[in-house]
């Protein structure tokens, strides 16, 4: 009895111990964000929280590769202009990940919310609040394309902007 005591009185010194040491990064633009938003204003604007206004042209769908979840420098690019907007008019959003038909159902929901993830860390470390976006996996479920041949899965691999 006292050596199971003194085991668990040494993990909860050690959990103790560690959990101080440990630091997180504060993305500056971030922190600016946040505060701008608890003053409701941005750059001297209202916060008009009513759609995502950002020029129709910048793609809100992003692809990946075949069981992957980097993003392009293409998606890259897009989202930095999305995340100048929300920041700038602090709307709520959801990321709607996908996979193609090929995996199982329980991975392509975890591959299609783990790109949906990728994408809300972009837009966080780009000074998006993140309370504001939710990611949804759709998996294979919702096709944007049918059929079991390379271009419709390369279609179906995408994360949606909604």
């Amino acid at each position: 009895m006292n050596r199971i005591y003194k085991y668990g009185l040494v993990v909860a010194v050690l959990s103790v111990f560690l959990g101080g040491c440990s630091t997180t990064k504060t993305n500056d633009i971030a922190t600016m964000s946040s505060n701008n938003i608890a003053t409701g204003s941005i750059n001297n604007r209202s916060i008009q929280g009513s759609s995502l206004k950002i020029d129709s042209k910048v793609p809100r769908v992003f692809y990946f590769e075949f069981d992957k979840v980097m993003l392009s420098a293409k998606a890259r690019a897009s989202l930095r202009l999305h995340a100048e907007s929300l920041r700038l008019n602090p709307t709520k959003i959801r990321l709607l990940g996908h996979a193609d038909e090929r995996g199982s159902r329980e991975y392509n929901m975890a591959l299609g919310e783990n790109r949906g993830n990728v994408v809300r860390e972009f837009l966080i470390q780009e000074g998006v609040n993140g309370s504001l976006i939710e990611v949804i996996s759709y998996g294979e479920e919702k096709a944007a394309l049918s059929g079991s041949n390379e271009k419709s899965w390369a279609m179906n691999r995408r994360v949606e902007l909604k």
